[in-house]
């Protein structure tokens, strides 16, 4: 039985293109015509792109350098704990709190704490684990990692409208080979 597709079930329309350039062309133009809420799907990095889907700049490298900082206070803190409060000995004359010494153990916790921040990080803020996307429904999408490129503006977008939505992707300079809506 053929179920009617409605707004409420539907993810956003998907334009299929066989250009990079003409897959950049409909983002801008998506953006500059008041669209957010979209992203784009190639087989390889299209330069420019982020700039013209208006993706803001990751927050991802904040994480990573408080985590290094962290890494290397604790590397060092500890370190001179042990030497000097916990466990001082006398070693042929040195100073307890001999800091040279601690400058490998520090760079070592500072590269540890910040590489496992960035992993998790990342993996958090791009919202992965996810084994299932919408997107994964629309027509021909498996071609997204071969030779085609898409443009999905998603239904969550405030000025999206199925039909006026429709009509922009249709009007673009560079024509879609196809528009499809994805159901969730």
């Amino acid at each position: 039985m053929h179920e009617e597709i409605t707004e409420q079930t539907a993810y956003g329309l998907v334009a299929e293109f066989d250009d990079p350039d003409d897959l950049m062309a409909a983002a801008e133009a998506a953006y500059h015509q008041g669209y957010r809420t979209m992203d784009a799907y190639s087989p390889f990095p299209i330069h420019g792109m982020d700039d013209a889907l208006g993706i803001q700049e990751t927050k991802l490298p904040w994480f990573t350098l408080a985590a290094g900082m962290s890494g290397a206070i604790f590397g060092f803190g500890l370190q001179w704990f042990a030497s000097v409060v916990h466990y001082p000995y006398d070693i042929g004359g040195r100073p307890y709190f001999s800091w040279p010494a601690f400058i490998p153990i520090t760079f070592e916790l500072n590269i540890l704490f910040a590489s496992f921040t960035t992993g998790l990080m990342m993996l958090a803020l791009n919202g992965l684990p996810m084994p299932y996307h919408p997107i994964m429904n629309a027509k021909n999408f498996e071609r997204a990692t071969s030779d085609r490129f898409f443009l999905c503006i998603e239904q969550a977008d405030p000025q999206y409208d199925t039909d006026s939505t429709r009509e922009f992707l249709e009007a673009l300079e560079h024509q879609p080979l196809e528009i499809s809506e994805v159901i969730e």
